[in-house]
Order: C-alpha cells, then sequence, then structure tokens
C-alpha cells in the first residue's frame, strides 16, 4: 500500500491482502475533496472508450490534487461511478498499468458503482476522490 509519512492503509488482522485498493486509511492533515470528475480535457472534450475516459479522468484527479498542494499519494479515497459494468469489468487488465502510471502504486480505499446515466451524456465513468494533504 501507501509508505507515505502522512497516511497508511489500514488491513484488520486476519484479512487478506487488497489488490488495487486499500480497506481503509488512516491520515493526518488537511482534507481536499474533488467533485465528480470526468474523462474530458480541458477543452472540454472526451477521450474516445472507456480506457481513454479512464486515463483523462485519472489526469483529471491528480492535476485537482496538485492544484490544490497535494501529491497522489495523499489520496485517501475513489469513489468511481461507471454507466457501464460489463466494461469496467472487461477493462481489468488494461486498467493496472494505466493507473500505475498516473497514480503509481499508492492504492487509497476505492468503492466502485454502477450506475445508469452521469450529468454529462458522453460520460461513461466519473471519479470523486478525497486527499489529506501537508499533515
Amino acid at each position: 500500500m501507501s509508505d507515505h509519512p502522512q497516511s497508511r492503509a489500514i488491513l484488520p488482522e486476519g484479512w487478506p491482502q487488497p489488490r488495487g485498493y486499500a480497506n481503509g486509511m488512516v491520515a493526518e492533515g488537511r482534507v481536499l475533496v474533488t467533485g465528480g470528475l470526468v474523462g474530458w480535457n480541458a477543452e472540454g472534450v472526451f477521450a474516445p472508450g472507456f480506457i481513454g475516459q479512464l486515463r483523462q479522468t485519472f489526469l483529471n484527479v491528480r492535476a485537482v490534487v496538485e492544484a490544490g498542494g497535494g501529491r497522489v499519494e495523499d489520496i485517501v479515497r475513489m469513489t468511481w461511478y461507471v454507466t457501464d459494468i460489463a466494461a469496467y469489468r472487461a477493462s481489468l487488465g488494461a486498467m493496472g498499468p494505466i493507473y500505475r502510471e498516473v497514480f503509481g502504486r499508492h492504492f487509497p480505499a476505492m468503492a466502485v458503482v454502477a450506475v445508469t446515466a452521469l450529468v454529462e451524456p458522453e460520460a461513461l465513468l466519473e471519479i470523486e476522490a478525497t486527499a489529506v494533504v501537508g499533515g
């Protein structure tokens, strides 16, 4: 999980080590909360396909956290909203390298929620993140 000094992953005794996320996080510092971020660029143009939007959404999460004075290692929670859970599951193999490209090997607490639609009609996923900065 994370070796960032202000945060650490929680693993209850006897639980198996999660892969790609943490069951919980403990952190000290200022709370930075993102809005729901989608897979479009600064011009409002969506990346093509689920994986394209996923990568752009990751980049957007990182950009907001960094603009708030944080680092990706400060992220303690992410909630993903996806409109097509089958596309999410089919993309699991491709997600890992993209995730590590943007966030490294920092895996906060995460939840993935299937939804019927998002406010932006072209959006295939939306991610909210919480970071704890400067503990």
